[in-house]
């Protein structure tokens, strides 16, 4: 098959001079469409633009001419264009027919629009006294073959064997193609109720969702709120007698009732530290318990950070029992001034010092104060020690989880350090990130603003050095709270 060397390859031209022309010109406009490879609902379309465009050259010039040929566009693709031309008066009301605000009392803007629905491509050139054109064009479909010139003169020959039909076998051809186009209607109509109760009943279902999931998140909220009253309850009940028997404990360490033999030193040193952890798990599931209620208060104070880090370095250094591990600590901030709940603050980096000295062998453990930018400060504790494996660097700020290992097993904890360190952070206005690589160590710090959202301005905030001194009680532990001696 051959490529055209010109952009449009006739098939057929019929001249508009009786009104049965206009029967033939439907039927050409059809039997083409057919052998070109159009489906029957594109045969339809295009022969019944073809046919009121020539009923109007036909009724208001009459006559013209009609043209049917293949036209090739600048890439290749084909499509199968119609003209239809007369030389008649002109339509005066043009725009107002295009535009869908005229309709001629003989159905002229109808037909024209008509037209223009059913074609991809539509032009219309008229002038008073010049005539009237108009060309229609539909792509070929994607399965029909490239046509050639001698394709044309095939389609002119099967075209001249089929003979024309009469006007009555033509009414009878739309009347079939309307009842086909009807039941594909009604076929549609029918698919698209079933589809409306389809969808109504699935937004059903869908609300019957949303309500249940509603059901479950008030059943949720319930029990969260149960969980964190039974955990304060029990918490507050527990607070009493392991306050009691750490009194008496450090009485008899103290050899307040006299001496004890070297067996009763260790047991009770066994019980004290029994009661110790226990006594963390509390504190642990209390603060917990109240972040969880919305119940905690920040009390915010002015400080800066060599105030901070003096209160840390005196608590933090009994720990270091290891003397292979250096503490340092370092600001880089200038000695920031810093407006926040002091004591939460130092509860979070107590939680990291401890970890820290606990899982380092050798090495060092180092405090920094940095600043973040944008308002922020940043607090690192990094160390030489053991490190976290990449899998279980996410789950150690879950509730209770606690690694398995050598070092882990002797200093475990309650689980609860990290994950109540997050929330404490998030409370302040910022946020807790690791990096840790197996083996090298690890790196824990917290972002928070210079200045909690909550406090007062600087001329009413109390005077520095509230932070430095260590203070005790029922909440008060940020100098001497819980740590996660099992987040590792």
């Amino acid at each position: 098959m051959t490529v055209p060397t010109s952009s449009q390859l006739p098939l057929l031209t019929i001249e508009l001079r009786y009104e049965h022309d206009v029967v033939l010109a439907r039927q050409r406009a059809r039997q083409i469409a057919e052998l070109l490879g159009f489906d029957g609902q594109d045969q339809t379309r295009l022969a019944t633009a073809v046919s009121e465009l020539a009923r109007n050259a036909y009724e208001y010039a009459g006559g013209g001419r009609i043209r049917f040929a293949i036209e090739s566009g600048r890439h290749g693709a084909q499509r199968f264009s119609v003209q239809v031309s007369d030389d008649g008066p002109g339509i005066q009301d043009l725009q107002a027919i295009l535009d869908g605000r005229y309709v001629s009392p003989t159905g002229m803007g109808l037909g024209i629009l008509g037209a223009r629905r059913l074609t991809e491509r539509f032009r219309i050139e008229s002038a008073p006294g010049r005539g009237t054109t108009v060309e229609i064009a539909r792509a070929l479909p994607a399965s029909a073959a490239r046509v050639g010139p001698e394709d044309t003169a095939r389609i002119g020959h099967a075209l001249a064997q089929r003979a024309s039909q009469s006007s009555f076998e033509e009414v009878q051809k739309q009347n079939q193609e309307l009842l086909g186009a009807l039941e594909e209607i009604r076929v549609r109509q029918a698919q698209v109720e079933r589809l409306n109760a389809e969808l109504e009943a699935t937004n059903r279902g869908v609300l019957a969702l949303y309500a249940e999931l509603d059901d479950r998140a008030q059943d949720l909220k319930r029990a969260s709120e149960h969980k964190s009253r039974f955990l304060s309850d029990v918490s507050h009940e527990l607070r009493t007698p392991l306050t009691a028997v750490l009194n008496l404990t450090r009485m008899l360490l103290d050899r307040g009732d006299g001496d004890l033999t070297p067996e009763q030193e260790r047991q009770v040193s066994l019980v004290r530290q029994a009661v110790e952890g226990v006594t963390e798990l509390v504190n642990d599931l209390l603060d917990i318990a109240k972040i969880e209620a919305g119940r905690t208060v920040l009390h915010h104070s002015s400080f800066v950070v060599a105030e901070l880090f003096a209160a840390l370095r005196g608590i933090s250094r009994p720990l270091v029992l290891n003397e292979a591990v250096a503490l340092v600590f370092e600001d880089r901030t200038g000695n920031a001034q810093l407006a926040t709940d002091d004591k939460r603050l130092a509860q979070i980096l107590r939680n990291f010092l401890s970890n820290a000295i606990k899982f380092t062998e050798r090495g060092e453990v180092r405090v920094v104060a940095s600043d973040a930018g944008d308002g922020m400060v940043r607090f690192t504790v990094s160390d030489t020690g053991i490190g976290i494996a990449p899998a279980d660097q996410a789950r150690i700020f879950e509730d209770f989880i606690q690694l398995d290992g050598p070092i882990q097993r002797r200093v475990r904890g309650t689980g609860l350090g990290l994950p109540l360190t997050r929330k404490l952070a998030t409370l302040l206005g910022g946020r807790v990130e690791l990096e840790s690589t197996l083996g090298v160590g690890s790196i824990f710090s917290v972002t928070i603003p210079r200045r909690h959202a909550g406090a007062a301005p600087a001329e009413e905030t109390e005077s520095p050095g509230a932070a430095a001194e260590p203070v005790t009680g029922e909440h008060e532990m940020s100098w001497s709270g819980t740590t996660d001696e099992a987040g590792r």
